[in-house]
């Protein structure tokens, strides 16, 4: 039972809340090892990604409605929300508000889940700082128009030509290049002159154009435009600074079509700076002019000027905020919200007992009846294997020490009186320690037969052929003796030999089960086999489990067996010896006395 214990994640040292009864960690790592991130970002909404090859999906509520998160002392909840959740598909995207984020370090954070009196605990609008004015993830229904994830509630007012599934984070904004997403007017999304502000999304272009807008605000004529330019990204601003003419960015190499680029705009003030896949693309020194009017999404807002396109193709997580957003948060957004990346790792399930939940959870969940009976099975014969190890090294202990202290005593009063131990009290506690000991009942049993030959005068009589029935009746108590050493050995053995093939059985039989389940299914997949595999392996597992201990106790005890045999060998061979001796000095003094 140590053993398979010894396959189960960590017990957990704390606790945030008796009712959630299992708890995920979940590591963010700033270091050159992880995401390496040399800047300290401050509070930032980070994506957690969970499928089925980082987390399984048993304890939890079917909308997800019990998931925690806890900061790193296992006592302050963090503010998240749930962006897509699904257990059948084994998917799950959710932001969580990380209010410190240091640079070249690594910090856990907790996911609590397993409750289900919880209320559901997400909420968007507290995900998110205050400076954030208008976050899209497009994750709504299609024909919807996208909702405002921040407390201003800036949501859109219209909605998209589609929603497509396989957006960069869940679901996107599809765009056909004629119908812009237009945005309200709110005075969170107001801009004053020379103010700050970050403009960030993820885009998918089906087709590089000329003066693609993905983002425009006007007022008047103030304007502040960003897009594609056949490909080419660029930031336009209009009236800066009473200008007459637009500044635009230094243009760049282009984006590739039908795929995913992130691309962030900031205006600090005093310059404009413009973000491609997370690094800096172009910067020029420009503010902002006032922008209190009308704005849009993939195109133009209405009644402006002719000489823009609207944007075709697929727009993804959309945010404004009314501050600079540093270059390390835009490029930690990157990093985030993209494939997988070192920047997040996924611990072990641990389950509130102190027992681990992740891969062996998975695997016993797997395991077949058949299995489990095969698994019981061995599992008694380990439990009669390590009592009979622990009766027979005590036993072989005690005789040993036993036999040593009997010797001792031997020697002191054999030299005088070759019988002189059988006189000893049992009740005493020298007899005590002496019944304990094998070569004190071989004494016993060759005094005793002394005794029995006493003539007519009161004499013992002992003769060359009494010394042979005695030394016979000897040897019949050693064989006796290792009989008792012996008792019990067989199970050992059994556990050795037949626990690896009991073990191999229920492998055998649960990959059977498993290939006849896949074959009826008509699915072929790791994620089919795997689990079954597993768990039919755990049978193997437990088969070596009880012969491996059972083999080393088994070898173990055979050497002091044999030992306390050999040592019962030499007492008689010395026994009989000195009885002779002893026969022939008294035969020849009664001739002499003759």
């Amino acid at each position: 039972m140590t053993v398979l214990m010894g396959c189960l994640p960590g017990v957990a040292n704390a606790w945030w809340q008796n009712d959630w009864s299992y708890r995920k960690a979940i590591t963010i790592d700033t270091t050159p090892k992880g995401g390496n991130i040399t800047e300290s970002t401050g509070r930032l909404p980070l994506l957690i990604r969970l499928h089925s090859g980082n987390f399984q999906f048993d304890g939890l509520e079917d909308n997800g409605a019990d998931i925690r998160f806890v900061a790193a002392d296992d006592k302050t909840p963090l503010n998240y929300h749930v962006e897509q959740y699904d257990a059948v598909l084994g998917v799950a995207l959710i932001w969580v508000d990380v209010p410190q984020l240091p640079a070249g370090a690594a910090q856990n954070i907790w996911m609590y889940y397993g409750n289900r009196k919880a209320p559901d605990g997400s909420k968007a609008s507290d995900t998110f700082d205050p400076d954030y004015t208008l976050v899209y993830h497009f994750n709504g229904a299609a024909g919807t128009p996208p909702k405002d994830l921040t407390a201003y509630g800036n949501n859109a007012q219209n909605a998209p030509a589609r929603t497509v599934e396989d957006g960069i984070v869940g679901k996107a904004a599809q765009l056909d290049g004629t119908t812009p997403l237009n945005l309200p007017a709110s005075p969170s999304l107001n801009v004053s002159a020379g103010g700050s502000l970050t403009f960030s999304a993820w885009v998918k272009p089906g087709a590089l154009t000329p003066n693609t807008l993905l983002y425009s605000r006007r007022d008047g004529a103030n304007a502040l435009l960003i897009g594609l330019d056949n490909g080419v990204p660029f930031a336009e601003v209009d009236g800066a600074g009473g200008a007459s003419a637009p500044v635009r960015t230094a243009a760049g190499q282009p984006v590739a079509a039908n795929q995913w680029t992130h691309v962030a705009v900031t205006a600090d003030g005093k310059n404009l700076t413009l973000y491609v896949g997370g690094k800096q693309y172009a910067q020029m020194a420009v503010t902002l002019p006032a922008l209190t009017g009308a704005a849009a999404i993939g195109g133009d807002v209405a009644g402006a000027s002719a000489g823009f396109m609207g944007f075709n193709g697929a727009l993804d997580e959309l945010r404004l905020s009314r501050v600079a957003r540093p270059a390390t948060l835009i490029a930690l957004d990157v990093l985030s919200q993209g494939a997988e990346s070192k920047l997040v790792a996924y611990g072990a399930d641990e389950k509130q007992s102190g027992f681990g939940f992740g891969y062996f959870g998975v695997i016993v969940k797997s395991v077949t009846v058949d299995a489990w009976v095969v698994i019981g099975i061995l599992l008694v014969m380990a439990f009669v294997s390590w009592v009979v190890m622990w009766n027979k090294a005590t036993y072989v202990g005690n005789v040993d020490k036993a036999n040593g202290f009997f010797v001792r005593r031997f020697r002191e009063v054999a030299g005088r009186h070759l019988v002189g131990l059988a006189h000893t009290d049992e009740k005493s506690e020298e007899g005590k320690r002496l019944r304990q000991s094998s070569l004190y009942r071989l004494y016993r049993a060759g005094v005793s037969e002394i005794h029995s030959r006493v003539d007519g005068n009161g004499r013992t009589v002992i003769s060359a052929e009494s010394i042979e029935a005695i030394r016979a009746t000897m040897d019949a108590t050693l064989v006796r003796e290792n009989q008792r050493l012996s008792k019990s050995m067989v199970l050992l053995t059994i556990a050795i030999s037949g626990g690896p093939f009991l073990g191999l059985l229920g492998t055998v039989v649960g990959v059977m089960i498993t290939f006849a389940a896949i074959a009826a299914a008509g699915d072929v997949n790791v994620n089919a086999i795997a689990p079954g595999i597993a768990a039919a392996l755990l049978a193997t597992v437990t088969g070596l489990f009880v012969a491996i201990p059972a083999l080393f106790g088994y070898n173990y005890l055979l050497i002091r067996n044999k030992n306390v045999t050999a040592n019962m060998q030499v007492f008689v061979d010395e026994f009989v010896t000195r009885l002779a001796e002893a026969h022939s000095n008294n035969a020849d003094h009664a001739l002499a006395a003759e």
